[in-house]
């Protein structure tokens, strides 16, 4: 089954291979200083989805460096993504976001930036920043949707509706502005055909789509639910025929920019099958190969 990865297209882009570093440079999110909520998403761990980022001591430039210098070993001649990972990139004034995007786009190994942020953090100025920062070198705009389901969406937090998302998109793409979408599998309550209805709705609009499995983690109010057996986690099996199915209705131009995900061991509660990364990898791509 053909499909376009996320280190083709960037092969195919940049002409070399290209590595993300992730960085964590300070910011929050409304949905953990009040504005919204407090406690973020009912899944997001305490380093808001940015556990394995660089130290937000150090300045951007010295994240970058320090990123670098983790991966020297893993990639020789190749340029770097600076990822802004770490909660809400975008929440912060426009001189704010511009110094420390500035900053990154000007290094000699960065091709591109990609930004995490929220479809209801991006007004409109910042939108016009992005435009003209990506007129310099590539962005990519990283939108934590989760689910087209609003009954999940206001169980798990996310403190806006879908129709937000449409108009962040559609905004973003006005300016020519390349936008990648999360979705969660495996989250409470939600059918396969939920699951596969998320990622029909946002191929339809999305240039990238990101599948992420929910993880349990300390520390998180969806560990509580799970706790108190709630709902039951995705075993290996059941992952593996999902995200074949996805992979089934996603179109070729839209991006896969990844097929799981691992959160820090050390605050793994469930599933813990995916603790082994290159196991639950390697069982997807056999199962891909197969169709």
């Amino acid at each position: 089954m053909k499909y376009t990865t996320l280190n083709s297209y960037l092969k195919e882009k940049f002409g070399c291979k290209v590595y993300k570093i992730s960085l964590d440079c300070g910011f929050t999110c409304p949905n953990r200083d009040g504005t919204l909520g407090y406690g973020g998403c009912i899944f997001c761990s305490e380093g808001g989805s940015g556990d394995f980022a660089e130290s937000r001591t150090l300045s951007v430039t010295e994240q970058i460096e320090s990123g670098k210098e983790k991966v020297k070993n893993k990639i020789k001649n190749g340029k770097y993504i600076a990822y802004f990972q770490a909660f809400t990139n975008t929440y912060a004034d426009v001189n704010t976001l511009e110094k420390i995007f500035s900053e990154a786009i000007n290094h000699p190994d960065i091709v591109a930036l990609s930004v995490a942020t929220r479809p209801d953090c991006l007004e409109q100025e910042k939108v016009e920043l992005l435009s003209r920062l990506n007129k310099i070198k590539p962005i990519f705009v990283e939108l934590g949707l989760q689910t087209v389901n609003e009954k999940t969406a206001k169980y798990i937090r996310r403190g806006y509706t879908l129709d937000v998302y449409d108009d962040a998109v559609e905004r973003l793409h006005e300016q020519g502005i390349n936008v990648v979408t999360h979705i969660i599998i495996g989250l409470p309550y939600e059918t396969k055909e939920d699951m596969l209805s998320s990622v029909k709705y946002v191929c339809k609009v999305t240039d990238g789509i990101k599948l992420q499995l929910l993880h349990i983690l300390k520390g998180t109010d969806l560990a509580k639910d799970y706790y108190e057996h709630k709902f039951e986690v995705l075993s290996l099996e059941e992952y593996t025929d999902i995200i074949a199915e996805c992979v089934k209705i996603i179109p070729e131009n839209v991006v896969i920019h990844r097929l799981t995900g691992d959160g820090a061991k050390k605050d793994l509660i469930a599933p813990l099958w995916s603790a082994d990364k290159k196991k639950v990898l390697n069982t997807i791509n056999k199962r891909l190969s197969e169709m």
